[in-house]
């Protein structure tokens, strides 16, 4: 057992005993109960003196409580004893005794505000509001009493009310002591229990006095005795020091905390409540009072929660802000100027306070480096130095640590720190300077840490980087002889015997001058010279591009010579080489592209006008490459694009200059040429190469043997003013030769341009033809051979052109094809023959007339939402699918034949029938027939015109005759003229037929006329 637990089982036993005599012999009562009261006070001050507590003014009012209660009991029974009053009230004895409750609240109220560190106005806040409502039920059920009994005097009245007052207040302090958040030490639970005890005593008391019951020496008496003692017990425990030492508590209060103050928050309505309940509400004033205090109370209470949570979230801010200040310090005064302002930032204003920091030598016996914990001392403790700089406070909070020294074998550094102020103040921000020293600690390692890194590798740094260099570093004296070349020579020029050698040695002699001029010049006082470029040679013999730099540096004594720092860029000049010639070369042909052939045209240009010279330009497109590219692939695409750059190549030779400016567009510098001949015969011959058949490979490796036939356009500067004019005029010719039928060239004529612009023109009045009304239809009827009769109408296109009249479909179906205007056309062309034709079908029932064919172009079946369109036309109409037939060429079967098959399906599935027109004038393949999605045939033009004349063209028309009834597929021959091959055709089995000998394209009139006929029009074509 401890010492003290010695001392307060002596105490308990000696209380125990005092007790008993008090007992026992009742004619020594006061003299017993004299003993009980002092021997508690002096316990108390024992307990002070062996515990020392930080602050001993509230034990001291606990001594004094005691023994004002002792002489309060002493003058009683004196009174009552030796003067034989009975039951005197009041009297000199409730005088010390109602002393005793303002002097326990005081004591109890210092503990709170010790417990609740600096915010000594929330912790009398929190005591005041359950005081208020335990006042209001004192009043209510204790002190109302009194003051309404007519019997008592107003002194009898006074001190009567006096007792309960004191007990609210006393009670009060204590709730809100034991309401706060942590572990309670023994010490106060042991007070708790004594100052419990008297009030439930005093209450006792106080209804016996009422009652007139009182007297000495009753078992009530055991309740003040179990108070003096337990008030001494807890002075002589331990624990009682922690009454009085501040203790890290939450700024929040509690949940006992605030339960407690809600539930004295709802004492006034409850008693409100009760008086209702009761017959008659009669103390109104007294319970609006309580209300009210309480209220207001409650109201400062979160005004100062609020208070402290802003001031709490400006010192989090400050701390986030000097945290990226002391991440950004890269020396210990920034870090120190960081510092200062975040404690500056920390400190309210109007606040004074002084921080210091400084720096010392560490103890022989501080080895171990880092930070140390922030403490509050009194400035009285520190050396005289800083007793100086802060002796306008009385505490301080200092924080250290302890880094290692500069340069080693030196003495460990502490930083030292001191923030001095107020001592209320130092407890608010303690926490958020603590953290501040964190930060600061880790900064200053930080810095420390890295200037000691710098240190050691500055000693090593020169070495190391001249070691591991790629370039070359040398050290010349003043007789160009090398007297340090660093290790990086041996890969550059395979040898590291360099010391002792000339500098020029290692220069080839084509740059000796080069060299000469760059020592010179730095020696001179002209300042260094960088990136001078040179040839080097190496060990092997070979030639290196070097980029040589000098410094003079002979008045340093640690070189004394020229510093010469030599670059490989072999490899770099090379590789700007090649970037050279892939800028100004096309990818796939090695041909100039067009930037470069730009360039030599300028030059070429201005050497011609100063020589009396003349320039000429070819522009080359190759024709047809579309449909090349899109039947068999990319790839045997470009192999005819290389082909055609090496033919062209080869035909305008090494003088002149071939390029590639496009897609499938060459051009041709022609240079220093007298005649504009000379330049159309290369034209010539250009087209001759072209001409001879290319062999390539398509993507599944069949070969094709194609021509690469081409359009030369050709202008010379003779007749063109300016680069752009002769330009210009080249790609009008080329333009005039693909308009001439392709395969050719052509010069730049002045005609060849108005027909360019034409073309323009037309190819801009095409986009108004059809909301303009200027399309018109025209109807070609289709035989039935043997018989002669009409079976069905081909619908042919026709343009009203406003100034150039009605033209034909060959001018400007093509031009459509190019500005996409065939798109529109081709939907108006639909839809007015179906309606055109649904009004026949309404008008002739009985005809024989079975359908209206219609040409679609690959660019409108390709356009988006094509077979929907037909489906509405029809709709729109009133026109049934089999009565449409519709016309497409066989390259938009072969191409993207995936998607054109899929939608052709569709519209077989619709009930509409596809024919390929002009068949055999395309790419296809006989074999593609058998599962192609089409119903059929039409032979073109160009087949029957011969085959009266040419064997194996009627053979080749009997084949596709013979192979389309074998795959159930009707059979149309276009263009027949004359009855010859009517009957040409009859006798091979060709079912039907078109063209002239029947009847030429006629309008939409002529047409219904026909039908509405009785006599067949075209009867006159039999024979």
């Amino acid at each position: 057992m401890s010492a003290a637990a010695r001392l307060q089982a002596c105490f308990a036993g000696w209380m125990v005993a005092l007790l008993t005599v008090f007992y026992c012999f009742p004619a020594i009562s006061m003299f017993t109960w004299a003993a009980i009261g002092l021997s508690a006070a002096a316990g108390v001050l024992v307990g002070v003196r062996l515990n020392r507590p930080s602050k001993k003014l509230p034990w001291y009012l606990l001594s004094a409580v005691l023994v004002s209660f002792t002489a309060g009991d002493t003058t009683y029974n004196v009174l009552t004893d030796y003067l034989g009053r009975a039951n005197p009230f009041p009297s000199l004895a409730d005088a010390f005794y109602l002393l005793v409750y303002p002097m326990l609240a005081v004591a109890l109220l210092i503990f709170i505000r010790v417990g609740s560190g600096t915010d000594k106005r929330a912790a009398l806040l929190d005591a005041l509001v359950p005081t208020a409502g335990l006042g209001l039920l004192a009043w209510v059920f204790l002190i109302a009493p009194y003051v309404h009994n007519g019997d008592l005097t107003m002194a009898e009245k006074l001190t009567s009310v006096g007792y309960p007052l004191g007990d609210v207040l006393a009670l009060a302090m204590l709730a809100r002591l034991l309401t706060d958040a942590g572990r309670k030490p023994l010490a106060l639970t042991i007070l708790g229990g004594g100052i419990t005890s008297l009030l439930v005593t005093d209450v006792l008391y106080g209804l016996r006095q009422l009652a007139g019951t009182w007297h000495v020496g009753g078992p009530t008496d055991s309740g003040w005795v179990l108070f003096y003692a337990a008030t001494a017990l807890s002075a002589l425990h331990p624990s009682m020091r922690r009454l009085t030492d501040q203790q890290e508590r939450p700024k929040a209060p509690g949940g006992r905390r605030i339960v407690a103050m809600s539930l004295a928050a709802l004492i006034a309505p409850a008693v409100l409540l009760v008086e209702d309940l009761g017959g008659g509400i009669h103390d109104a004033p007294m319970i609006a009072t309580a209300s009210a205090a309480m209220f207001l109370l409650v109201m400062g209470r979160v005004a100062g929660l609020l208070k402290g949570q802003r001031e709490t979230a400006g010192r989090e801010r400050t701390l986030r802000l000097s945290g990226a200040d002391l991440v950004a310090a890269g020396t210990e005064v920034e870090a120190a100027a960081a510092l200062r302002k975040a404690v500056d930032d920390m400190i309210p204003a109007g606040r004074s306070y002084v921080f210091h920091m400084r720096g010392v030598d560490a103890e022989a016996e501080d080895l171990r480096t880092g930070p140390g914990a922030v403490e509050q001392h009194a400035v009285g403790e520190m050396d005289d130095d800083i007793k100086t700089v802060l002796k306008d406070f009385e505490q301080v909070l200092t924080a250290e640590i302890v880094t290692a020294g500069r340069r080693q074998g030196s003495p460990n550094r502490r930083k030292q720190a001191f923030l001095a102020a107020d001592e209320d103040l130092l407890a608010i921000i303690q926490p958020a300077f603590e953290s501040l020293m964190n930060q600061g600690t880790m900064a200053v390692e930080r810095i420390v840490l890295t200037d000691e890194v710098t240190r050691r590798n500055s000693e090593d740094y020169f070495r190391a980087l001249i070691q591991s260099a790629s370039d070359v570093i040398m050290i010349v004296g003043d007789d160009e002889l090398i007297r340090y070349a660093s290790p990086s020579a041996l890969p550059v020029f395979g040898r590291t015997d360099l010391v002792g050698t000339p500098l020029k040695g290692l220069i080839a002699r084509t740059d000796h001058i080069e060299l000469r001029h760059l020592i010179d010049q730095v020696r001179n006082g002209q300042g260094p010279r960088d990136g001078v470029d040179l040839t080097a040679l190496s060990g092997e013999d070979l030639l290196l591009q070097v980029e040589v730099s000098c410094r003079d540096l002979r008045d340093d004594p640690a070189v004394g010579g020229l510093v010469v720092t030599i670059r490989d860029v072999t490899e770099r000049r090379r590789l700007e080489s090649d970037l050279a010639h892939q800028a100004y070369h096309d990818s796939l042909t090695g041909l100039a592209n067009r930037a470069l052939f730009q360039n030599r045209l300028q030059q070429a240009a201005l050497i011609a006008e100063n020589g009396d010279r003349l320039v000429g330009v070819l522009f080359i497109d190759l024709d047809d490459f579309k449909e090349i590219n899109d039947s068999l692939g990319h790839a045997a695409g470009d192999q005819l694009l290389v082909e055609v750059g090496k033919r062209i190549t080869d035909v305008v030779g090494p003088v002149n200059t071939a390029a590639r400016t496009g897609g499938d567009e060459f051009a041709v510098l022609v240079e220093q040429i007298d005649d504009p001949a000379e330049a159309e015969e290369i034209a010539a011959r250009i087209v001759a190469a072209l001409a001879e058949p290319i062999d390539v490979t398509d993507a599944t490796g069949s070969q094709h043997q194609l021509h690469g036939a081409a359009s030369v356009g050709v202008a010379t500067s003779s007749e063109a003013e300016g680069i752009s004019e002769l330009l210009r005029r080249a790609d009008v010719a080329m333009y005039g030769a693909k308009t001439e039928g392709k395969n050719t060239w052509q010069r730049y004529q002045d005609e060849v341009h108005h027909a360019m612009i034409r073309r323009l023109e037309m190819r801009s009045a095409l986009n108004e033809a059809v909301p303009g009304d200027q399309m018109r239809l025209r109807f070609q009827p289709i035989v039935d051979l043997p018989t002669g009769e009409m079976i069905g109408l081909e619908a042919l296109v026709r343009w009203q052109h406003p100034v150039r009249g009605l033209l034909g479909p060959n001018e400007f179906i093509e031009l459509s094809e190019e500005n996409g205007s065939v798109v529109t056309i081709g939907g108006w062309v639909l839809r007015e023959a179906l309606q055109t034709f649904a009004a026949w079908r309404a008008e002739a029932p009985d005809s024989l007339l079975r359908y209206v064919s219609v040409n679609v172009s690959a660019r409108q079946f390709r356009h988006p939402g094509f077979v929907e369109r037909v489906r509405e036309v029809l709709a729109e109409t009133g026109s049934r699918p089999e009565w449409l037939l519709l016309e497409i060429t066989e390259s938009l079967v072969l191409h993207d034949a995936d998607q054109v098959w899929r939608d052709l399906r569709e519209l077989r599935a619709l009930g509409v029938r596809i024919a390929i027109d002009d068949f055999g004038t395309g790419y296809s393949s006989l074999s593609y027939l058998s599962h192609m999605p089409v119903d059929v045939l039409k032979i073109d033009k160009s087949f029957i015109d011969d085959i009266l004349l040419n064997p194996q063209q009627m053979a080749l028309v009997e084949t596709i005759v013979a192979l389309a009834r074998t795959l159930d597929l009707a059979v149309v021959a276009e263009g027949i003229e004359l009855a010859e091959h009517r009957d040409a055709l009859v006798r091979m089995g060709c079912p039907y037929g078109q063209g002239y000998l029947f009847s030429k394209p006629v309008t939409a009139q002529e047409a219904g006329a026909w039908l509405t006929s009785e006599e067949n029009p075209m009867v006159k074509g039999t024979t």
